[in-house]
């Protein structure tokens, strides 16, 4: 094995986790540019049924269903010179730029079938690629850093890079696209996803060049990881794991939903026509969130992960209660207030998040003898896809219950209470499931702590072996 992609134990730096945050960076760039505007584009500007677009995305969770355990147990299994997780990582993110273009470029004119088709056929390809990148460049997170300090410490620059990158997600398409509803800027969705796609090749050579190491005390696991099947029955029987992606699937329910309907829903519901001033409307939640993470980066440590979890489920759903309620004539400062407000349950989701699975892995590594990052956040990917298919599923359900099944630029008063409560009730009631389930979770602050000091004996032992043989 290549020594230079190999790491031993070592103490935290503040350098070892901003080359690492250049990966989310380029991920969530990515992943948020495509959930805030894919369905816009197909429904409003393409005019694609919202029925077919339901039916893709219904398809592409069956792929997703295999597709992401099954890259995640073949990584864990990799043995290669350059590590477990970077041919993946590389093989992944640069074809993952180009579809990123190609996703904005359906045969315009055709019938719906051909668009639905190539909608169909690019969204698998765009889920391959990605998956291949973000699974593995994640996977590398509760290796990298070991403990719960370093994994607050670590996370915080990690959710600080990934709010820059959700604002420039959100903002950088408003400079080519001035109505994002409309046909006549079919062609700029396209010079959005060209710019979006050289930034996000960028942070990501940043990464692989200077933040992609692999530990020397994890290099032997490949040769003891299980198969596919039975990573995926150790992982379906895990308590803690099942019990975190089912509130992990709340969370990004609402993720997804808040940046998917945000564009129809501001159009209709609030009157906002400048697509510059609906993306700042999302900037200034994830604004909160940068602000309201570091001060989540403090609690975090004293009351554990899942404290932590709990409160940012509960804050998420009463910070979204003002969306079932301000209309066109709002004052502007209040509506910003209303999405200011969102980023203070968003930021301790998304703090909490990784420290929690990270916890999950460790305890499961010292049951087994055997890291399985890859196992794990294949399902957990899958888990996070479904999500997005949920959304558009309940879209469906809301837009053909009350006529919209084909876009129309003047909806009927049926519509506007359909957006509010996609906005407000069906987030709320799924957050709702999560907050349950997270009160099952089994690792608690005290126990964390113990899983840590376990482990740490654990990877001396497999560093000493390795650096022995």
């Amino acid at each position: 094995m290549n020594s230079e992609n190999l790491m031993s134990e070592s103490e935290y730096t503040t350098k070892k986790a901003v080359m690492y945050s250049f990966a989310g960076l380029a991920d969530v760039l990515i992943f948020q540019f495509f959930t805030f505007l894919i369905f816009t584009f197909y429904f409003a500007v393409v005019r694609l049924d919202v029925i077919y677009i339901t039916i893709a995305f219904i398809i592409w969770s069956v792929w997703n269903s295999i597709n992401d355990p099954l890259l995640g147990a073949l990584s864990d299994r990799t043995s290669s010179k350059w590590g477990r997780r970077k041919p993946y990582i590389i093989a992944g993110i640069y074809p993952l730029c180009i579809i990123t273009i190609l996703l904005w470029t359906p045969p315009i004119g055709s019938s719906q079938l051909i668009i639905f088709v190539y909608f169909l056929i690019i969204i698998i390809l765009w889920e391959l690629f990605y998956t291949m990148y973000a699974l593995n460049q994640t996977a590398i997170f509760p290796e990298m850093f070991r403990d719960l300090e370093e994994r607050t410490k670590a996370n915080t620059f990690v959710q600080f890079f990934q709010i820059i990158s959700l604002l420039i997600a959100f903002i950088l398409p408003s400079f080519f696209i001035p109505t994002y509803n409309d046909p006549k800027y079919f062609t700029n969705y396209m010079y959005a996803g060209i710019a979006i796609a050289i930034i996000s090749a960028i942070c990501a050579t940043i990464f692989i060049k200077f933040g992609l190491k692999e530990r020397i005390e994890f290099s032997k696991d490949p040769e003891t990881a299980p198969s596919f099947s039975k990573s995926l029955k150790y992982s379906l029987k895990n308590k803690a794991f099942l019990t975190f992606v089912v509130a992990n699937f709340a969370l990004w329910y609402t993720f997804a939903m808040l940046p998917t309907i945000v564009p129809l829903y501001g159009f209709h519901v609030l009157g906002i026509r400048d697509s510059l001033v609906l993306s700042l409307f999302l900037a200034t939640t994830f604004i909160s969130a940068a602000i309201f993470v570091f001060i989540w980066r403090i609690f975090v440590p004293k009351i554990g992960a899942k404290k932590a979890f709990l409160w940012a489920l509960i804050i998420y759903i009463i910070t979204l209660a003002p969306f079932m309620f301000i209309a066109k004539d709002i004052p502007v400062f209040f509506v910003f207030m209303a999405f200011f407000i969102v980023g203070i349950g968003i930021a301790g989701a998304l703090v909490v998040r990784d420290v929690a699975i990270g916890a999950i892995i460790d305890e499961d590594e010292l049951r087994t003898g055997t890291r399985r990052e890859g196992g794990f956040y294949g399902i957990n990917g899958f888990i996070i896809k479904l999500s997005n298919v949920a959304v558009f599923v309940s879209i469906a359900l809301v837009f053909t219950g009350t006529g919209w099944g084909t876009y129309t630029p003047n909806p009927g008063t049926d519509i506007i209470f359909g957006l509010r409560a996609l906005m407000f009730i069906f987030p709320a009631v799924v957050l709702g499931i999560g907050i349950i389930f997270i009160l099952l979770f089994p690792i608690t602050k005290e126990k964390y702590e113990q899983i840590t000091q376990d482990a740490k004996k654990l990877h001396k032992q497999k560093k000493e072996k390795v650096v022995g043989s």
